[in-house]
C-alpha cells in the first residue's frame, strides 16, 4: 500500500494540470474576441490625442463613453434601451413563431411548399424600407407597425432555415425510422427534430440580427423613444458622439442577445460531434 501512494500521486498530477488550462481557456476565449475592437478604439483615441485628427466627425472612444454616461445619468439611456428591447423582443417572438410554423409545413409537406414558397421568396426580395409606408397605412404610427416590421425581418431567415434543414435531412435516416414503424409524431421527435435543430439555431441567430437591423427602420416611424430615435435625434442636432454611442449600444445589445441564444441552445446540441467542437471553438 505504501509503494502505491507515489504512483497515485503522479497519476493525479496530470488530471489537475489538465483542469487548469480548461479553466484558463474560459477567460481567454472571450478576451480574444475583445482584442480587435479594443485595439481599434485605443488606436483611434491615440490618433486624436496626438492631434492627427480633430475627432469632430468621428469622436474618440472617451467622448463616446462620456456621452453614454451622460445619457445614463439623465435616465434617457434606460428608457431608450427598454423601448428598443421591448420592440425587438415582441417582433422576434412573432417572427419566430410564424417562420417556424410555415417553414416546417413547407419543408414537411411538398404540396404546401409548392403553394407557399414562391410567394414567400418573392416577398423576401422586398427591401425593409418598402414595408414602412404600407405598415403606417395599415397599422398607424404606433407600436403595432414597429413590431410588425421587426417580425417581417425575423420571419424570412427562420422560415428558410427550418424549411432548408428539413429538406436536407438524410433520406436514409428517415427510411430507418419507417423500417422501425415510427409514427408521424415519433418521426418528428426522434429523427427530424435533432437533425433540424443545429440549422434552426443558426436561423434564429440570423433572424435576431435582422431584427436588430429592422428596429432602426421601425423606430423611424414616428417614434419618440428608442435607440433608433436616439440615432435620428443625433443626426438632426449634429451630435456625432450621440450617433456613435447609439451604434455602440446596438452592437453590445445585439451581441448579448445572440450570446443568450447560443447559451440557451447549447444543452440541446451537446450530442454534436462537429469539427468546431472538436477544436474547442
Amino acid at each position: 500500500m505504501i509503494s502505491d501512494a507515489p504512483a497515485l500521486q503522479r497519476s493525479s498530477e496530470p488530471a489537475e494540470s489538465a483542469v487548469a488550462p480548461s479553466r484558463l481557456s474560459r477567460y481567454v476565449r472571450p478576451a480574444l474576441g475583445l482584442l480587435l475592437p479594443v485595439t481599434l478604439a485605443l488606436g483611434w483615441e491615440l490618433v486624436v490625442w496626438l492631434g492627427w485628427s480633430n475627432g469632430r466627425l468621428v469622436p474618440p472612444p472617451s467622448r463616446i463613453f462620456a456621452t453614454i454616461t451622460e445619457l445614463a445619468r439623465s435616465g434617457e439611456l434606460v428608457r431608450h434601451i427598454a423601448a428598443t428591447l421591448w420592440r425587438v423582443g415582441l417582433g422576434f417572438a412573432f417572427g419566430v413563431i410564424a417562420g417556424t410554423l410555415l417553414g416546417a409545413i413547407s419543408g414537411y409537406w411538398s404540396l404546401a411548399r409548392r403553394l407557399l414558397d414562391p410567394t414567400v421568396q418573392a416577398l423576401r426580395a422586398i427591401p425593409s424600407l418598402a414595408w414602412v409606408p404600407l405598415f403606417i397605412l395599415w397599422l398607424g404610427i404606433f407600436e403595432t407597425s414597429k413590431i410588425a416590421l421587426i417580425a417581417v425581418g425575423v420571419f424570412f431567415p427562420v422560415y428558410l432555415g427550418v424549411m432548408g434543414a428539413i429538406l436536407s435531412v438524410d433520406r436514409k435516416v428517415v427510411e430507418v425510422g419507417r423500417v422501425f414503424r415510427l409514427s408521424g409524431f415519433a418521426m418528428i421527435r426522434r429523427i427530424l427534430l435533432p437533425a433540424v435543430l443545429p440549422a434552426y439555431v443558426v436561423s434564429l441567430r440570423v433572424g435576431l440580427g435582422l431584427g436588430w437591423m429592422f428596429v432602426v427602420a421601425a423606430e423611424l416611424i414616428g417614434a419618440s423613444e428608442g435607440l433608433g430615435y436616439l440615432l435620428l435625434d443625433g443626426q438632426q442636432l449634429g451630435k456625432p458622439a450621440q450617433i456613435l454611442a447609439a451604434i455602440v449600444i446596438f452592437a453590445i445589445l445585439g451581441k448579448l442577445t445572440d450570446w443568450l441564444i447560443e447559451v440557451a441552445a447549447a444543452p440541446f446540441l451537446r450530442w454534436q460531434d462537429a469539427f468546431g467542437r472538436a477544436k474547442g471553438a
